[in-house]
């Protein structure tokens, strides 16, 4: 494969909400550039960029799919991006290494839920977008309401390019508004000039005044000229167009039908011509590495190389790396040095991905996307650069979990081949975690949504033939005191031989939440001697580990030993250990001890219209609202939540919110748990006790 010209790159994102159509268009622009010769369906589970069988069995995308083509002396790389709610963190991955976006929308649906969300990150990027109206010629299909919640869900002026003949099944070519023509399409996609049909000529110029003035307002002379009453022609509007696209700062709208490859050509155009290449990116920021230090990188071809990973693929023999230049070039065999770990890694041959299929390229040019095979510790999100010019990006943002489950093997001792094959499933996927809890010894899955989770297991199954099962993780309880007491235990044992013999007097009282534990050795007159007091604070140290309770950890306790005895012959350190294991168990049990449990930090984004049934809901929750801001047509708000009444609380604040609903969760404090529900969960940790 020749090596490409970097300003003839263009990386696309293809995004949107779920079942707009996207692998489907993705399909027919592979199509059009001849590198696939029949369009395939989702449902036929053949399509080029959903080829993991997780993905043919549900026909839809669970990953971003890679594929690439020429189009006019330009080489496009797609990025196929998920648009359900458990996926969408993959469609960010690939905005953080695309150039531009085409934001699908259904013309029967309008804006939906991941869209509007996708929206609103790339504008924090400022990344390029155009939308394609895809579907016209679904029933229900209207492309007026679509661009109406373009422009309202959006607040944006879209420059609408075409207007579509038809509609549904009586759907066939598009006006272009720009150049006053009608087009219909043959067998192969291609526009075929037609007259613009009487009804629809009204309409067209009020579209193309609309157009105009959209056009014309990022540019001052073009804007003079219009004003005063000049002839503008459809070359140098669409030149201006081409020019505040590839800016950011105008979003034209298209329309088509993707199955039918209709309207496809024309966005193929407007990718080549309007879309940036890697080359108009000045520089990028990054850091030093080991430091907060800021440092930038120049996107030149002739700076040193840099690129990021932003996909990691097992299924590919060996596991595949995919990476985008960033900055400067590399060629097959060399050496990089991966500044994110700290490491070198040597690199063999290159690959261009399409699919599940790949084709060695013998160099990888600023703004390209090339696989590279075996990469021995390097993950997603890791940057690679020159050895002589490390930088470190951090352009891949790793998501906040929102579900857990605790995830129990089918089979005895599997346990560590579990947790081996969900980490080899992590690497695919770092949008999920594994991890064992340290309290309650449970094995953690965590991911973005049950659908996620669920997908996970099926991966599970498939790949590496294990069954599981899963349920609502432990919540990690505390135990406390909360009063002041002084308890003294005696361990003494006679059986032969030397005894055991062992007393201490201690005092407890309550710290501060988040105080844990402070020992005192108040010991005067050698009354304990001074080899036998750590023995003391060891047994308290262990007999915290399971409160007398519930068994679980006891926190925030100040311990004194203030006295005691021992014998010349029978003490030692295990008699001192248990004695004060004991006293402390029993001291415990005397200081009004209680339940404490896990208060989670939540930050809300829903729909202003759902802010009342949102805190009503907390409130049943047991939580507390600290505060609410309106942010554009959302309300944020901000609460404080027991970790056990929000176990589950993705799934129910999509319910409630019709998806549209987001939040982020972050442990804050302990609290002491209601006395009513303290009773139930002590009374069902004694029962489980004593089941064993």
């Amino acid at each position: 494969m020749k090596v490409v010209d970097p300003t003839k790159i263009r990386n696309v994102a293809v995004v949107g909400h779920g079942a707009t159509g996207k692998t489907s268009l993705t399909e027919a622009l592979l199509f059009n550039m001849g590198v696939i010769s029949r369009q395939g369906r989702v449902e036929d589970g053949n399509t080029v960029s959903d080829f993991e069988q997780e993905e043919r069995e549900k026909g839809y995308s669970i990953s971003t799919g890679l594929a690439y083509g020429d189009w006019e002396k330009h080489r496009i790389n797609l990025l196929d991006s998920p648009g359900g709610a458990n996926f969408i963190t993959e469609a960010h991955f690939a905005m953080a290494v695309c150039d531009a976006m085409v934001m699908v929308v259904d013309a029967s649906a309008g804006v939906e839920v991941q869209t509007e969300k996708l929206w609103r990150l790339a504008e924090d990027k400022g990344i390029p977008r155009a939308f394609f109206v895809n579907k016209m010629d679904k029933e229900r299909a209207d492309f007026d309401q679509a661009v109406d919640d373009i422009r309202s869900s959006f607040s944006i002026n879209p420059i609408v390019l075409d207007l579509p003949i038809g509609k549904e099944d009586a759907f066939e070519g598009v006006v272009d508004v720009l150049e006053r023509q009608a087009y219909g399409f043959d067998a192969q996609g291609n526009r075929i000039p037609r007259d613009v049909p009487d009804n629809m000529k009204a309409r067209m110029e009020e579209m193309r005044t609309q157009a105009i003035e959209a056009i014309a307002e990022n540019d001052e002379n073009l804007t003079e000229r219009y004003i005063a009453g000049e002839e503008l022609g459809h070359e140098e509007l669409f030149e201006i167009l081409e020019h505040t696209v590839a800016q950011g700062l105008a979003y034209p709208v298209v329309c088509g039908s993707a199955t039918k490859n209709m309207g496809v050509k024309a966005l193929l155009g407007m990718i080549v011509e309007a879309f940036p290449n890697p080359t108009e990116h000045v520089t990028i920021k990054g850091k030093k590495p080991g430091s907060d230090e800021d440092d930038h990188r120049e996107c030149k071809a002739d700076a040193p190389f840099s690129a990021v990973i932003f996909k990691t693929n097992s299924s590919f023999p060996g596991t595949l790396s995919v990476f985008r230049v960033l900055s400067g070039e590399l060629s097959a065999d060399s050496t990089v040095f991966n500044a994110t770990r700290g490491t070198n890694e040597r690199l063999g041959h290159f690959l261009k991905v399409c699919g599940k299929n790949t084709e060695a390229i013998d160099k990888a040019v600023l703004g390209d996307i090339v696989g590279v095979p075996k990469l021995k510790d390097s993950h997603t999100g890791d940057t690679l650069c020159a050895p002589n010019a490390p930088i470190v990006y951090d352009i891949i943002k790793l998501p906040t979990h929102v579900i857990s489950f605790a995830i129990h093997p089918s089979g005895i001792n599997e346990e560590d081949k579990i947790v081996t094959s969900l980490m080899k499933l992590h690497e695919d996927d770092p949008t999920f975690a594994v991890s064992k809890h340290p309290e309650t010894h449970e094995i953690i899955i965590a991911g973005m949504g049950t659908g996620h989770i669920q997908t996970v297991m099926e991966k599970l199954e498939h790949r590496f033939k294990i069954t599981a099962k899963l349920t609502t993780p432990r919540v990690p309880y505390r135990e406390t005191i909360t009063g002041a007491t002084e308890s003294r235990y005696r361990h003494k044992k006679q059986s032969g031989g030397h005894g055991q013999f062992g007393e201490c007097t201690i005092t407890l009282s309550p710290l501060p939440r988040g105080g844990a534990y402070e020992f005192v050795d108040k010991i005067v007159g050698g009354v304990i001697s001074k080899t036998f007091i750590p023995a003391v604070d060891k047994g308290i140290h262990e007999a915290m580990v399971k409160g007398p309770l519930a068994g679980f950890p006891v926190v925030d306790v100040k311990v004194e030993l203030i006295d005691g005895k021992m014998h010349d012959v029978d003490s030692s350190e295990q008699a001192f250990k248990i004695a004060g294991a004991m006293a402390f168990k029993q001291g415990v049990l005397d200081a009004r001890p209680v339940l404490l449990e896990p208060i989670q930090r939540l930050e809300i984004v829903v729909p202003e219209a759902n802010t009342g049934d949102i805190m009503g809901d907390l409130s049943s929750r047991r939580g507390q609202v600290e505060g609410y801001e309106v942010r554009g047509k959302n309300t944020v708000i901000r609460a404080l939540v027991p970790l056990s009444e929000v176990l589950r609380y993705e799934p129910d604040l999509r319910s409630m919110t019709s998806g549209r609903g987001v939040y982020h969760s972050k442990f804050d404090h302990y609290q002491e748990v209601p006395p009513d529900l303290a009773r139930r969960i002590i009374d069902q940790a004694q029962q489980a006790a004593a089941e064993g």
